[in-house]
């Protein structure tokens, strides 16, 4: 059997290609519920609709943002740590 491996720079190259993907889905996020603010402000205020794109959205950008910042690939010492765990 034989197992595939990633280098460290594969790996680092992944991380901050999520981070930077992630920066830029802020961006998005602001820049166009900013706009449907203003759309909502325009007609007259009343229902705050947007607020459903604001959560929605939200809800989907802070698991984002979990996976670019702390979610990290399972590395050989924790696969060790677990098996020593096990016996």
């Amino acid at each position: 059997m034989t197992q595939t491996t990633t280098s460290d720079y594969e790996v680092a190259r992944d991380r901050l290609t999520r981070k930077r993907k992630f920066k830029g889905d802020v961006v998005a996020y602001a820049v166009i519920n900013a706009f449907l603010m203003g759309m909502w402000a325009v007609a007259g205020f009343g229902y705050f609709w947007p607020g459903w794109v604001l959560a929605g959205w939200g809800v989907l950008l802070l698991l984002d943002g979990w996976d670019a910042y702390y979610r990290h690939d399972v590395t050989e010492e924790d696969i060790q740590r677990e098996v020593h765990r096990t016996r």
